[in-house]
């Protein structure tokens, strides 16, 4: 019998000061070392939670998550492979006025350093590589990202089950649990506008995500099944707006209208369409695709696509 793997994920922080980019390393105490900041998924979290809460245990730091940049893999004392999943984070001026951070028995010490002293510092050959994948996005000048996130909606009662219409068919159980655990990792992208079509499994599904934001949803009929099954939706009006507003955003859909939103946004950004797309498009009920786009200049293509699948 093999031991199952450890999960864990954590990010590289940044921030601009005195127009030089620098990156937080954390000190640890117990090992003595010199780490990025990360920890073990707790029981249901998914992986983007794990690392904006463990960022912000260790470090004080509210982030929002950006561009994936790497998993590590190594093996533990008792042999489990640790595998962590890790983001960049771009630490805000006001989120680290904001830290109540003090030396603890866990962590000694915070440093903000360059990349060029963070590579030496580093204790681990596994985090070099992680900031080596960093550092190739300051490279092409990527670094500042702003998500579109393409979710589907959570599960619902089956048409068998429904005799209403079909728009009118509800969350079953499980979906509106799936519902309340994606709010956790679409906050950690940083999420601030909900845009949902009116079908009410949709407007469910983003019901607790507007709860936490205490924001509106922004319903359409353009990103309806109702308006696909009759050749009118027009997901292009709404990525077109999503890319030019520049602010991480949720678009709540249905499973045959999520290829047209994800091709959308790939024409928006002139990035060159392939499998992948079909990849990020094909979600199971309450699981959401993050796609990454430049901040400064979001015509040069998608960064980065990442896909999330509930546990529930």
């Amino acid at each position: 019998m093999t031991e199952t793997a450890v999960y864990a994920a954590g990010g590289v922080l940044w921030r601009i000061v005195d127009e030089k980019l620098l990156v937080l390393l954390i000190h640890r105490t117990k090992y003595k070392d010199v780490t990025l900041p990360k920890g073990k998924v707790d029981p249901g979290e998914m992986l983007a939670e794990t690392a904006s809460r463990e960022i912000f245990e260790e470090t004080g730091i509210r982030v929002s998550l950006g561009v994936p940049v790497g998993v590590s893999r190594y093996r533990l004392p008792n042999k489990r492979q640790k595998i962590v999943h890790y983001w960049a984070a771009e630490a805000t001026d006001a989120a680290i006025r904001a830290s109540a951070f003090v030396p603890n028995k866990e962590i000694a010490a915070l440093e903000w350093v360059t990349l060029k002293k963070a590579f030496g510092r580093l204790s681990y050959p596994v985090d070099v590589e992680i900031l080596e994948h960093f550092a190739r996005l300051v490279d092409e000048g990527v670094l500042r990202t702003f998500p579109i996130i393409a979710l589907r909606h959570a599960k619902a009662v089956t048409r068998e089950e429904w005799e209403g219409k079909d728009a009118t068919r509800p969350l079953s159980a499980r979906g509106r649990a799936q519902a309340n655990a994606i709010v956790g990792p679409l906050l950690s992208f940083g999420v601030r506008r909900i845009i949902s079509s009116p079908a009410i499994r949709c407007m469910k599904t983003v019901v607790p995500l507007s709860g936490a934001l205490g924001r509106k949803i922004h319903t359409t009929a353009r990103l309806s099944q109702d308006a696909w099954e009759e050749g009118e939706s027009d997901a292009r009006t709404i990525v077109g707006e999503r890319v030019r507003a520049r602010k991480p955003a949720v678009l709540c859909s249905h499973g045959p209208v999520l290829p047209e939103i994800l091709t959308e946004i790939a024409l928006a950004t002139g990035t060159l369409r392939g499998s992948y797309l079909g990849s990020a498009s094909a979600l199971e009920a309450g699981g959401f695709s993050v796609v990454h786009l430049s901040a400064e200049n979001p015509g040069s293509g998608i960064v980065a696509i990442e896909t999330h699948t509930p546990k529930i």
